[in-house]
C-alpha cells in the first residue's frame, strides 16, 4: 500500500481557528494511524490579507497540541520550498504547461474585477480564449497585462468519490473557467493547491467542504496534466448553532482565545476530534497518542458538528482532576496572586481547589477571597440545610473562637479538622451548625473552594481568628 501523504495547508491571515485546527488533526491523524506523512504548507498567495506573526501563531497552536508535521518550512523534505510565495516560478511553468495542453489560456481583458477574481459565480465565455496565437504572440511581445484562466470543454461530466460524501458529478458546461494565474504572477488558491498536490505527492486531501463544489474544477486540471487524482476527504462545517458557522468574524473563539480564558491545549484538542467523528467506545477522553491508534476515516460524519462550549468546560475539567497535584500547581501558579504566591501554601491551595476548577480563569475569582475579606451580607449565614440562623451562628462564632483561640496544632491539618468536628460533640451542636458560620466568616462567600477546615488551614490562626471575631460583630 502507498504510503498515506496528508497535508495541512493554512493561509497566514490571523488566528488559529478551531475548524482549522480541527482539519490539521485530522489530517494529522489520517497519516499517522497508517504510518504516513503529515505536510504543513504555508498557503500565503493572498498578499492583501497577510498578518504579521500568523504564521508564529499557527506553528505555536501546533507544537503546544503536539501536532509535529514531517515536512515543511524549516523542516525541507524533497518537495520544497513549503512556502507558496517562494514557489512563483513553479506556478508559472506548469500554467504555461496547461495551455499547451488546451487546459488554460491567456486572457487579456481589461475588466480587472472579473480578471482577477476567481470566485464569482456568473458563467462569461470569455472572448480571449477564441484569440489566434499570432494574435495572442503580439499581445505577449507588446507587454499587455494578462492573467491566465482555465479551459473548460463544456461537454460531458466530471465524476470524483469522496471519502465522506460518496460519488459526485458535475457537468462541465456548469463549471467557472476562474483565474489561474494572477496579473502579479501569484497563483489563486484553485491553482497552487493542485500543483502543489501532486508535487508534493499528496494522495489524501483533507480539506472543508466548501471546496467540494470546487473539486470538479481541480480534477479537470489533474486530467488535463494526466496525473492521478487523490483520495478527498471533505469534513462537516463546525457550527455555532444550528443556524450559523463558528466564525471568528461573528466572535467566536480561535484556539488562541480558548488558551487565554483558561482551557488547556489537549482538552481542546480532545474535544475538537469529537466534533464530526464518532469513538469506536463510549470512552471520549483521548490523548493524541490514543487518537492516533482509533482515529479511522470511515468514523468521519456527514453532518455538521456544533461546538458546545459546555461539553468542552466538563472536559476541561476532567483534564484538570487527571493531572497530578504537581502538575496542576505548575499550572495554577500563573493564576494566583504575588499576596497568595507570598503568604498562603500554595501546594495546599493548589491541592482544595484542583477538583473544583474546570476553566483555569476562574481560579482567581474562586480564591480572591484568601486576600481580602469581601463585604458581605448576614443573610449568608442563614442556611435552611446546614440548620443555621443569626442566633445559631453567633452562638458557632463565639465557641469557634474562644476555643481556636488556645488551639496550638494549627500547623496540622488533620488535628485542626478533628478539634473543629470536636467542637460540635462538645457543645452539642450539628457538624453543619459550626462549620457553616465558619466557613461564611473566614470566606465572606456562599461558595468557596473547600470548606471551613481548608480555608482556616490556609489563613492561619492569627487571619483566622481575625475574621471569626468581625464576623462575631456582624452577627450581633
Amino acid at each position: 500500500m502507498e504510503k498515506i501523504r496528508t497535508r495541512f495547508a493554512p493561509s497566514p491571515t490571523g488566528y488559529m481557528h478551531i475548524g482549522n485546527l480541527r482539519t490539521a488533526l485530522y489530517a494529522y491523524l489520517i497519516a499517522k494511524h497508517t504510518g504516513g506523512d503529515f505536510i504543513l504548507r504555508v498557503e500565503d498567495t493572498d498578499q492583501k490579507r497577510l498578518v504579521n506573526d500568523a504564521m508564529k501563531i499557527i506553528y505555536d497552536s501546533l507544537e503546544e497540541v503536539g501536532i509535529i508535521y514531517d515536512e515543511g518550512p524549516g523542516k525541507e523534505g524533497d518537495c520544497g520550498p513549503y512556502t507558496q510565495s517562494e514557489r512563483l516560478p513553479i506556478y508559472k511553468e506548469y500554467a504555461e504547461k496547461l495551455i499547451e495542453l488546451g487546459g488554460a489560456h491567456y486572457c487579456f481583458c481589461e475588466n480587472k474585477e472579473y480578471v482577477d477574481d476567481d470566485s464569482h459565480t456568473e458563467l462569461k465565455d470569455d472572448p480571449c480564449k477564441y484569440l489566434s496565437k499570432e494574435e495572442i504572440d503580439k499581445k505577449l511581445s507588446n507587454g499587455d497585462e494578462y492573467v491566465i484562466r482555465q479551459t473548460i470543454e463544456k461537454e460531458g461530466t466530471v465524476e470524483f468519490v469522496d471519502a465522506i460524501y460518496g460519488t459526485t458529478y458535475a457537468e462541465k458546461r456548469l463549471l467557472d473557467e476562474g483565474v489561474l494565474l494572477k496579473s502579479d504572477g501569484f497563483p489563486t488558491y484553485n491553482f497552487a493547491n493542485v500543483i502543489d498536490d501532486h508535487l508534493m505527492r499528496i494522495n489524501c486531501v483533507v480539506r472543508g467542504n466548501e471546496y467540494l463544489s470546487s473539486t470538479p474544477k481541480y480534477n479537470v486540471m489533474y486530467e488535463k496534466f494526466n496525473w492521478e487524482k487523490p483520495m478527498y476527504i471533505h469534513l462537516p462545517p463546525v457550527m455555532k448553532d444550528e443556524h450559523a458557522k463558528l466564525s471568528k468574524r461573528n466572535g467566536d473563539a480561535s484556539f488562541n482565545d480558548l488558551v487565554k480564558k483558561g482551557y488547556l491545549p489537549e482538552a481542546i484538542l480532545n474535544y475538537i476530534t469529537l466534533l464530526g467523528w464518532a469513538p469506536p467506545t463510549e470512552e471520549e477522553i483521548y490523548s493524541l497518542e490514543e487518537l492516533v491508534k482509533v482515529f479511522t476515516i470511515d468514523r468521519i460524519s456527514k453532518s455538521p458538528a456544533i461546538f458546545d462550549i459546555e461539553k468542552l468546560r466538563w472536559m476541561n475539567g476532567v483534564y484538570i482532576r487527571n493531572k497530578s497535584l504537581e502538575e496542576f500547581n505548575d499550572i495554577a501558579k500563573k493564576y494566583y496572586s504575588e499576596w497568595i504566591l507570598n503568604n498562603l501554601d500554595v501546594l495546599e491551595l493548589s491541592k482544595t481547589i484542583q477538583n473544583r476548577t474546570e476553566v483555569l480563569t476562574d481560579i482567581p475569582e474562586m480564591i480572591d477571597f484568601f486576600e481580602k475579606l469581601p463585604e458581605y451580607d448576614n443573610e449568608l449565614y442563614i442556611n435552611k440545610k446546614m440548620k443555621t440562623d443569626l442566633e445559631i451562628s453567633k452562638t458557632a462564632l463565639d465557641i469557634s473562637y474562644k476555643e481556636l483561640s488556645a488551639f496550638d496544632k494549627w500547623n496540622n491539618f488533620d488535628e485542626l479538622h478533628n478539634f473543629l468536628l470536636s467542637l460540635a460533640e462538645k457543645y452539642e451542636m450539628k457538624n453543619g451548625q459550626i462549620l457553616w458560620p465558619l466557613r461564611v466568616a473566614l470566606s465572606g462567600k456562599l461558595k468557596t473552594p473547600g470548606g471551613a477546615v481548608e480555608i482556616a488551614y490556609l489563613l492561619g490562626k492569627d487571619e483566622s481568628l481575625r475574621r471569626i471575631e468581625k464576623g462575631i460583630v456582624k452577627v450581633s
